[in-house]
């Protein structure tokens, strides 16, 4: 028992000592925030470090400091022991008062006059504060990773080999998204391109551009799930920002560098690794100017302004976890010109302005172009200019930022069965995988497919119609088959998506039978 006792003590020394080690290797990573200015370590400082956790800089506790000595208080020396507070009793029992009578060293009236002014501004009484009692009301004590030091920092982030090419960015993508061959060409070409410029930083005296990118596409065509699958790749932090919280700088709603302040946390707080990240703002087009308003545009084309600075490249000051400043989040800089900006929209009634424009080319005369002749063309948006999109509503200086303009095209019935069934992650293989929990093998046959594809056109929401439909149809199958432990095989049928039969329930005798349509 003896030696069993001393093996159990070496392995919680050993634990003790793991755990040491990960607490200096956090405390070597990150520095400690100000609990009053919120500023980082490394700008105020050696900290001050008091109970509870909390971390108070030199010039803080030197404003503390100057402000009780001036406020006209009569101070405490706490390092003085002979020091007391007045009528307060002496070690002995005595008063300091009733000392001085019995020496014979009494006041007279207007000496008691005036101490008795002097210590009207005093404070006779002192009651200490217990900062536990205080733990709940104040804030988490937050911490901002350290920066490298320039030594480090001048090392190119990124190696050049280990940026994959163009066409084996495509052939990823390939595998999760269906159709939409050009747009994958674009970012893939972008995207190499941009981490190409990243990767060899200032090597010569030519400095290659920032190439930020603009995809226009109908609701549920894919722009967010190409640009997530992009960054799951390339294994970079993403963040990914609704333009229509956006406002201007002192309104109610998130401030412009809410958008940085996502993709500082999608690094872990990580600076450096956020300053090459990519960031997808959607919805872009709700910040279109409004036409016809005698308001101010504080939502529109105020935070196209704002936007400016960004997309170009400079330095911002970000809070950390949090989309606001305030006095009680730390601020960390944040250098936006190696972070990738893509910009997504439906840009709704955009084809009429391209309409409008390639009819005024119309003439009369048997030659000449009809009026309906782009009504039904699935390829208008590709004729989009840059023209078109000013006169939408986004200011010029908005556009020239993103130099890289391309659209993707809307869903057709080919391609909502295909990614049906085609992609590693399709919405069929989870269904399968959810029933093959229950030891239940899960089937469409093509009709069926086709007939949730022409329900998902109806709708006029993309691909995001597809499971809402499929959702729909399986309710009753998911409730009732952990019910029987008889049932091996589903197949989903045309007529059960017609809401003309049921689907065939095979038993695991290889016993078919049609279900009732619920």
């Amino acid at each position: 028992m003896a030696f069993d006792d001393d093996k159990l003590s070496d392995e919680k020394l050993d634990d003790k000592k793991n755990i040491v080690t990960e607490d200096k290797k956090k405390d070597d990573e990150y520095e400690s925030v100000c609990f009053l200015c919120r500023r980082p370590e490394s700008q105020t400082g050696k900290m001050i470090h008091l109970p509870n956790d909390i971390c108070i800089c030199p010039d803080c506790m030197q404003k503390t400091f100057d402000m009780v000595e001036n406020s006209g208080f009569k101070t405490f020396d706490f390092m003085n022991p002979n020091s007391v507070l007045p009528n307060q009793k002496k070690p002995d029992g005595e008063s300091q008062d009733e000392k001085q009578e019995q020496d014979g060293t009494g006041e007279t009236d207007a000496r008691k006059k005036n101490s008795d002014s002097q210590n009207q501004g005093s404070m006779p009484y002192i009651s200490m504060i217990n900062l536990a009692d205080l733990q709940n009301m104040m804030p988490k004590p937050q911490k901002v990773k350290k920066k490298k030091p320039k030594d480090e920092q001048d090392k190119p982030a990124l190696d050049i080999r280990s940026i994959p090419a163009p066409h084996k960015i495509k052939a990823s993508l390939d595998e999760y998204i269906i159709g939409q061959e050009q747009a994958k060409k674009v970012v893939s070409v972008a995207v190499y391109n941009h981490y190409k410029r990243v990767a060899t930083g200032t090597m010569d005296d030519i400095e290659i551009e920032k190439s930020n990118m603009l995809m226009i596409g109908p609701t549920g065509c894919g722009k967010t799930y190409l640009v997530r699958t992009l960054a799951r790749l390339l294994d970079v932090p993403l963040a990914i920002a609704d333009a229509t919280s956006l406002t201007e700088a002192g309104y109610i709603g998130d401030d412009i560098e809410s958008v940085v302040s996502k993709l500082l946390a999608a690094a872990d707080n990580d600076v450096e690794k956020a300053e090459r990240g990519i960031i997808f703002i959607d919805e872009i087009d709700k910040i279109a100017k409004k036409k016809n308003t005698t308001q101010r545009d504080v939502s529109g084309e105020s935070v196209q302004q704002g936007l400016l600075r960004l997309l170009e490249g400079s330095d911002v000051e970000v809070p950390v976890g949090a989309n606001s400043k305030n006095a009680m989040v730390p601020l960390t800089t944040v250098n936006t010109k190696n972070i990738l900006f893509i910009c997504g929209g439906a840009f709704p009634d955009l084809e009429n302005i391209i309409k409008e424009r390639l009819n005024k080319q119309s003439s009369i005369g048997f030659q000449a172009d009809l009026k309906d002749k782009y009504d039904d063309d699935p390829t208008l948006l590709h004729k989009v200019t840059v023209e078109d999109i000013r006169h939408f509503g986004m200011i010029p200086e908005f556009i020239g930022r993103l130099p890289v303009i391309f659209t993707l095209d809307g869903l057709t019935e080919d391609m909502l069965v295909k990614i049906l069934k085609e992609p590693k992650n399709a919405i069929l293989k989870q269904y399968q995988k959810l029933l093959e929990l229950d030891e239940v093998k899960l089937e469409f046959d093509d009709g069926a497919l086709e007939a949730i594809a022409r329900k998902a056109l109806e709708k006029k929401t993309g691909a995001r119609a597809l499971r809402a439909i499929i959702e729909e149809f399986m309710l009753d199958i998911m409730y009732e088959i952990p019910k029987d432990d008889n049932i091996g095989r589903v197949t989903i049928t045309q007529e059960y998506i017609n809401h003309t039969g049921g689907p065939i329930i095979e038993l695991r005798g290889n016993i078919p039978r049609i279900a009732e349509q619920a």
